[in-house]
């Protein structure tokens, strides 16, 4: 599949490079989970980002590209649903986005104004107040809540909850692909200036193997994710959530384990990144989910 940018693609793509560079950084004061990014969100709000998928000489795969783009800031916002799911949301639902699975805390939900709420293989849309939710505390490098009472909800048809399902797979993709990257550019950073025997880490070969396996894995992620945006075909989307998720519970651990006791504290940015792969592993029925799918949209 050819996934050359045209002109217009470039130049959006361009203009979101030059938006998010402020948000680059992770701030020096800033120790704790889930770096929020209120004013990214609203860059991304005046700029009119959210609607790229809309747009004809845009589409689905040009919002997949800004998906993985936005993924590789330490800053989290409702990204991924907004630019890929509300899309195909039957009506009018406004933004910011959240699925609710099984009643579980979900990510964003206790900021969103609309809920996507999976009951098994039932899913329905509600619009909620501040009232209908509330925040929790959480490990998570996203800002997690929970439905406090149950809203009024309109469930979807088999079609159009299988077309939302579909994709919420190919957002989980796309957004695991970004963070998955970033994370390991983060490491790469920190194996080429830590030293250990008067060498950096990165020069020791059981690490460099163990990196570029991360690295072949990623790629596999990204390539996958794109085609699931470019084709909307449902086993597409379900090979590259599965793929996403299998892989990310991989390098997240490799990862952790080359950094090392530095891993395990806040000071390094890394957890930005790899605890929100965390939170993605685990939705839509996690990789088990993903693979009776697959095994339903690929071998039937």
């Amino acid at each position: 599949m050819d996934f050359t940018l045209t002109s217009d693609q470039s130049a959006l793509l361009g203009a979101l490079d030059r938006l998010v560079a402020p948000f680059e950084a992770k701030p020096i004061d800033f120790h704790g989970f889930a770096l929020v990014g209120s004013d990214l969100e609203r860059e991304l709000t005046e700029g009119e980002y959210f609607d790229i998928a809309q747009i004809p000489e845009m589409g689905a795969l040009t919002a997949a590209m800004a998906v993985e783009r936005l993924a590789w800031l330490p800053y989290t916002a409702d990204i991924a649903l907004s630019m890929l799911v509300r899309p195909h949301l039957p009506g009018d639902w406004p933004r910011p986005l959240a699925v609710v699975e099984n009643g579980r805390p979900g990510r964003f939900v206790a900021t969103a104004r609309t809920l996507i709420l999976i009951d098994g293989d039932d899913i329905s849309l509600a619009q909620v107040t501040p009232d209908d939710v509330e925040p929790v505390d959480s490990l998570f490098a996203y800002p997690m809540g929970r439905l406090k009472r149950q809203p009024k909800a309109t469930k979807l048809s088999a079609e159009d909850a299988a077309a939302v399902r579909k994709w919420i797979r190919v957002a989980l993709a796309n957004e695991a692909t970004g963070l998955i990257q970033a994370a390991i550019a983060s490491a790469v950073e920190h194996l080429s200036v830590r030293k250990q025997f008067g060498r950096p880490l990165g020069a020791f070969q059981a690490l460099r193997h163990r990196m570029a396996e991360c690295a072949v894995l990623s790629g596999g992620v990204r390539w996958l994710a794109l085609q699931a945006a470019a084709t909307a075909d449902d086993g597409d989307a379900a090979l590259a959530a599965l793929h996403a998720q299998d892989s990310a519970t991989r390098i997240v651990y490799d990862l952790h384990q080359m950094l090392g006791a530095m891993g395990m504290t806040l000071e390094h940015p890394l957890h930005l990144w790899t605890y929100r792969l965390k939170a993605l592993m685990s939705e839509l029925g996690g990789r088990g989910g993903q693979s009776v799918a697959v095994a339903e949209h690929c071998f039937t």
